[in-house]
């Protein structure tokens, strides 16, 4: 499953597109913040956990990866909604690359060891926006706990 999702990002620095690679990670690494603050409570595992994906899954620095989240929290900050993200990486991802990023936000949100009601709803709404079926939405989950 890793190096499928490593595949994933790699197959996006190589796709030709009219988005650039900046904004596909920008809203990723956006989503993926989202999940981490839906609970309001940022936790160190949290962090270290969303750290971690985007240095892993887009071959980042650390140095990288603070300028990335940096970008990614303003650019959420000034959303309205989850829209601007869901354009990016459906223009971009197939849907089992679309599937993978599911998996990724379970992650997350079980990186703290407990999935909060809030984490479950911005991941629902993702996916819908994704247009992740209810079947994979659910395959993706219980991928990341077998992982957690």
């Amino acid at each position: 499953m890793l190096s499928k999702i490593k595949q994933l990002f790699s197959a996006m620095d190589n796709s030709q597109s009219n988005i650039s690679e900046h904004d596909l990670k920008t809203a990723v690494a956006a989503l993926l913040i989202e999940v981490m603050r839906a609970d309001n409570e940022l936790q160190d595992d949290e962090q270290q956990a969303l750290n971690n994906t985007l240095k892993k899954y887009f071959s980042l620095s650390d140095e990288e990866v603070l300028e990335l989240v940096e970008g990614a929290s303003k650019n959420l900050d000034e959303a309205i909604d989850y829209f601007q993200f869901s354009k990016q990486i459906n223009a971009q991802c197939s849907a089992e690359q679309r599937i993978d990023i599911i998996e990724l936000l379970w992650r997350l949100a079980y990186a703290d060891g407990e999935l909060d009601k809030h984490e479950e709803l911005v991941i629902r709404r993702v996916a819908s926006l994704l247009y992740v079926t209810h079947e994979d939405f659910i395959a993706a989950k219980l991928a990341a706990t077998k992982l957690s």
